[in-house]
């Protein structure tokens, strides 16, 4: 009663907050040490250990989860008063002014919701048997739980435009405004860490542990792994959702294929509990990457550790109680060491699955295949030992088949890219190539680019049914002829290359000519000696200015030794996408003949052949104009064109050599 007095004696202007709860006696109940033991490691500084320079979480502030309960006062701010009786109850009471905000009010409704069960333990319950997922991944969903992420659309840019303005409980509140479930709640939070904590590769160099705090976390906004943990079941507490940092090895920064993992864990990460069960996030790595080259951090949202499906988070994740895999049956430290490691972009672009299912491959009589699996169709490329060669990348409806053939015995990096809906290629895969022969016989053209082959990539370009469909093509003799079909208002171009050395661009599509008819083009190839060359297609739209667009190749093999074919004749640019010429098609003419020529030209009124002399082409009843030409005296021939009867200039179309007598 004397309380009672005393209280209303303040003023009637002001609002009082009791709050009565039963202080634990000395002796005789458990702490909160003992009644967790997860807690009692974090606050015994458990995960001390330093590895791949990335820290372990170690508890480095209060026993209680609110951070500056009581802060220093100022004139805005309610006072706060705590007493306690013989019996152990602590009384507080919060004085302010009427129209005020009851800040602890705010505090005890959190609280109340981390109660738990009626007998207030407020131990977050370890994961069992139905948190677990089945192994290995069933395809279903890179999710631990059904998700539309589009829901979150309006709750991602509010929470990632949330600035931290004074403490964490603040902070946490603003972020709680517009998330009304747990998973939202978790979903703010993810998403502000995610874009405001900058990863500190310094402090995790020189293990500063300042940087684990979270009152220093949110001054410079940089931090560690177990930084980010800590900070993130922090949040998840004041929020009132069960959260779990949880320890264990990664194969993330400085990762080497194939690498064992012994020691001291390197990595640090969430389990939070939504919706009955538990599920994982890792809010380090959803905030950017470091450069492998120059060590600095580029904030690079990646969605693909949030609510990660376990059988997918298990391939870079390992923890270190197999209990928190969320698993079915759980993997062990071998197995996590040997698995095939397919990074985040790897399911972010839509791949399903690869083979060999291995990081190592030996390779069979000189060569390694892989493929993969995608859901939709996808752009590839490789390299090996960080270059686009030795390798044959063709592309399927639903994924790709790679063929290796390593230049040198011994170890090779393989590296596979993606493209998926973005303009960026992105690492998707590395295997480690072991290979003890070489096929000399096997020796690809270095301009042999990706992909190899026509597929639904070259469609989507508008070149359409392949009279080749394969991406090799042989020839005896040296020549070979492709057709497809192509949309209209498109123009191809084509450009062979070997390993001879340098050669012209105008020299590489010497050895080509294109001919069309009606939507059908046609390319005849003449090889100048035996090899295996690239037979590169460009394509461009008409209307459209810039370059062309190379779409794909084919790889072009020729064993005849006795193979010398010369180049086709020159073309200039009167020369017409839809002319065709029937004869001569060798850009060398023998000296002291009377040559035939046979062309089809269009919109044109005279066709003049100029060597020594002047000879005309007559215009026959199938519409080729035809007629000869003598080669003697002369050292070069070509064919002109007049275009409107009533003018008197030719142009040049075709241009030929003669050989010297």
């Amino acid at each position: 009663m004397e309380l009672k007095k005393d209280i209303n004696a303040v003023s009637i202007d002001m609002l009082l907050i009791v709050h009565s709860e039963k202080r634990r006696a000395a002796q005789g109940t458990l702490s909160d040490q003992q009644a967790n033991p997860s807690s009692l490691l974090q606050r015994r500084g458990g995960f001390q250990g330093v590895g791949n320079g990335v820290r372990r979480w170690q508890k480095l502030e209060g026993n209680d989860f609110h951070e500056n309960l009581v802060e220093k006062q100022h004139p805005q701010q309610p006072q706060v008063i705590t007493s306690y009786n013989s019996q152990g109850t602590q009384l507080t009471v919060e004085v302010h002014p009427r129209d005020a905000m009851p800040q602890l009010l705010k505090k005890f409704s959190l609280a109340k919701r981390l109660q738990g069960d009626k007998n207030g333990n407020t131990r977050p319950r370890q994961p069992g048997g139905k948190d677990a997922h089945a192994y290995p991944w069933d395809r279903s969903s890179l999710k631990s739980m059904s998700l539309d992420l589009q829901q979150f659309e309006k709750l991602d840019i509010y929470a990632s435009q949330v600035t931290a303005k004074s403490g964490l409980d603040e902070l946490v509140s603003d972020l709680l405004q517009e998330a009304h479930t747990d998973l939202e709640r978790v979903r703010a939070i993810w998403i502000w860490i995610c874009h405001h904590i900058e990863y500190d590769i310094a402090a995790a160099q020189e293990k500063d542990r300042q940087a684990f705090k979270p009152t220093d976390i949110l001054r410079t906004q940089k931090t560690n792994c177990d930084g980010y943990a800590g900070l993130f079941e922090r949040m998840c507490r004041l929020a009132g959702v069960q959260c779990m940092t949880v320890p264990g090895y990664s194969k993330g920064f400085g990762y080497q294929t194939g690498q064992s993992f012994s020691g001291e864990f390197d990595h640090a990460w969430n389990a939070v509990y939504l919706e009955g069960r538990w599920h994982l996030v890792d809010s380090t790595w959803g905030s950017g990457l470091v450069d492998t080259i120059t060590s600095k951090f580029t904030f690079l949202y990646n969605e693909f550790y949030f609510l990660t499906h376990p059988a997918l988070f298990i391939e870079d994740h390992f923890p270190d109680n197999k209990n928190w895999q969320l698993l079915k049956p759980p993997q062990s430290l071998r197995q996590f060491e040997n698995n095939m490691y397919h990074k985040s972009e790897f399911y972010n672009k839509g791949m399903l699955s690869a083979h060999p299912e291995t990081s190592m491959i030996r390779t069979v009589n000189g060569k390694a295949t892989v493929t993969i699996e995608s859901c939709a169709p996808t752009l590839f490329m490789f390299m090996l030992n960080g270059k686009q060669e030795h390798g044959l990348l063709s592309l399927r409806k639903n994924g790709m088949k790679l063929e290796v053939y390593p230049p040198t015995m011994g170890t090779h990096k393989l590296q596979i890219f993606a493209k998926g809906n973005s303009d960026i290629y992105s690492s998707v895969l590395e295997y480690t190539l072991k290979c003890n022969y070489v096929d000399m016989g096997v020796q690809l053209p270095a301009e042999l680019h990706q992909p190899v082959g026509p597929s639904w990539f070259s469609e989507q370009m508008g070149i359409m049914k392949p009279s080749h469909p394969d991406p090799i093509i042989h020839t005896s003799d040296g020549r070979c002829s492709i057709s497809f079909s192509v949309e209209e208002g498109i123009n191809v171009l084509a450009s062979l290359h070997g390993d001879d050395g340098p050669i012209t661009e105008e020299t590489q599509r010497r050895y080509i000519f294109q001919l069309h008819r009606e939507k059908q083009t046609e390319l005849k190839v003449q090889l100048p000696h035996a090899g295996k060359f690239a037979l590169k297609i460009f394509v461009k739209k008409r209307q459209e200015p810039g370059n062309y667009i190379f779409v794909f190749n084919y790889l072009v093999c020729c064993a005849n030794t006795k193979v010398n074919w010369p180049m086709f004749p020159e073309s200039f640019g009167n020369w017409g996408q839809d002319n065709e010429l029937l004869e001569p098609l060798s850009g060398v003419l023998p000296a002291n003949r009377n040559v035939p020529f046979k062309l089809k030209l269009h919109g044109i009124a005279k066709v003049l052949v100029k060597g020594q002399d002047t000879w005309p082409l007559t215009l026959n009843h199938e519409g080729y104009w035809e007629g000869s030409c003598s080669t003697a005296g002369c050292q070069e021939v070509y064919v002109m064109v007049l275009e409107n009867a009533n003018h008197n200039f030719y142009s040049y179309i075709l241009k030929y050599k003669v050989n010297a007598q």
